[in-house]
């Protein structure tokens, strides 16, 4: 399909889309959220996409797609390149409605992403080492088997389906100020804002990328889709270096801000939303919220918000290993180096003072070997939990008092 105008999808398709998509997905709650409007100065509303069956807002425009397809294309089959969220949702409902799905996926795509393509019933095929050579091995089997080839962010029935959540939004969130909306290819914000805009053109879209991947911020910079790689993300499910030239032509005039985000604000926007709504949320979903943390939607406090949480396919490995940066990020853990008597009772002392404090502790390593000139004393390496950055400062005042010293403390490395 041809591309380019920012008219050739329009109000009336997203109604449509809509319509068709009706019962095949599922309408997600808007609530408010009285621990997050707390936490950003805002009344807070969680558009709630990562409860999808396959954990993210693709399913809308997937379906969309697939309905559309004549009886022959639904007969031949879909491919796609997709190494996440798009691959799942477009083998989930290809399965519903009996169509073949073959994706397309690099070698070092997630393997639980692969596992559970597999289980929909897609056909996988793993090529390339990233998700453009696999968008080349793509577009050779289309031509081979006679395919039709469903785009995850610039496709005109893709943007219709995903254009569906700012219906939604409206409609739950009476009087709403502004929605906040992860930005990758540009699909989503593009498809919300056309729906949006008509509804009520007085409500500010916000697109929020990764500031390792700005494709949108460069790209309206630029005048039209550049590339913006410029390293992995927290947020891979936005990590599109190239925003789609419909997408792109579709947003460029609806969107009133595009801000970017650090992947500490990144991680620390997942643990919040994991301790404060219990829900998990991958990188991409939590980009809106994280826009808050890092003070770049200060002109929304005191104002009703609508935080799209787009998707929550995180690995289960990484989402440990994101809260274990969270609470460093939040000076709730802490690392620190010791010198301490080697005489008996030397490490009991340590111990007795972190336990007064009220301090946890995680970890103690006992060195004696590399532990300096002066053999009547021994370095500890502490790794602790605590309440906070205040409740640290007591802790070293504490050590301090007791004549413990700290040689060195551990701090998590800038982005």
């Amino acid at each position: 399909m041809s591309v380019s105008t920012a008219s050739d999808v329009t109000y009336a398709d997203i109604v449509a889309a809509r319509a068709r998509i009706d019962g095949g997905i599922i309408r997600t709650s808007c609530q408010e959220s009285a621990a997050l409007s707390e936490l950003c100065g805002a009344t807070i509303f969680c558009k709630t996409e990562y409860l999808q069956r396959t954990g993210s807002f693709k399913e809308r425009g997937a379906r969309n797609a697939l309905l559309l397809l004549d009886a022959a294309m639904r007969k031949r089959g879909v491919i796609a390149a997709s190494a996440g969220n798009h691959a799942l949702a477009l083998a989930y409902h290809g399965r519903e409605l009996s169509i073949p799905i073959t994706v397309v996926m690099p070698k070092g795509a997630p393997l639980v992403k692969q596992t559970r393509c597999h289980a929909f019933g897609a056909k996988v095929v793993l090529h390339g080492q990233n998700i453009a050579e696999a968008k080349v091995k793509a577009d050779e089997i289309a031509v081979e088997e006679k395919l039709t080839y469903i785009h995850g962010f610039n496709d005109a029935a893709i943007i219709s389906g995903a254009g569906t959540i700012g219906l939604e939004i409206i409609e739950q969130v009476k009087n709403v100020d502004a929605i906040v909306v992860p930005v990758g290819g540009a699909g989503l914000i593009a498809g919300l804002a056309i729906a949006v805009k008509e509804k009520n053109p007085r409500v500010k879209v916000i697109g929020v990328e990764p500031e390792r991947c700005p494709s949108l911020h460069n790209a309206l910079q630029a005048g039209h889709p550049v590339d913006a790689w410029h390293g992995a993300t927290l947020a891979d499910g936005l990590a599109v270096p190239q925003v789609g030239d419909r997408a792109f032509a579709l947003a460029r005039e609806r969107v009133d801000e595009v801000v970017t985000v650090r992947e500490e604000h990144i991680a620390l926007a997942i643990l919040r939303i994991l301790e404060l709504e219990k829900g998990v949320v991958e990188g991409a979903g939590a980009v809106g919220l994280a826009a808050f943390l890092a003070g770049k939607l200060n002109s929304l406090h005191g104002k009703r918000v609508a935080i799209v949480l787009c998707g929550g396919n995180i690995d289960p490995m990484m989402l440990t290993r994101v809260i274990e940066r969270g609470v460093v990020l939040d000076e709730r853990m802490a690392q620190f180096t010791a010198v301490i008597s080697d005489r008996p009772g030397g490490l009991a002392e340590l111990a007795a003072t972190i336990a007064h404090v009220g301090a946890s502790v995680k970890q103690i390593e006992h060195d004696r070997t590399f532990g300096g000139a002066d053999v009547s004393t021994v370095m500890v390496k502490c790794t602790l939990e605590v309440r906070d950055g205040d409740h640290l400062s007591q802790l070293r005042a504490a050590l301090v008092a007791k004549g413990i010293r700290i040689i060195s403390e551990s701090k998590p490395l800038e982005d």
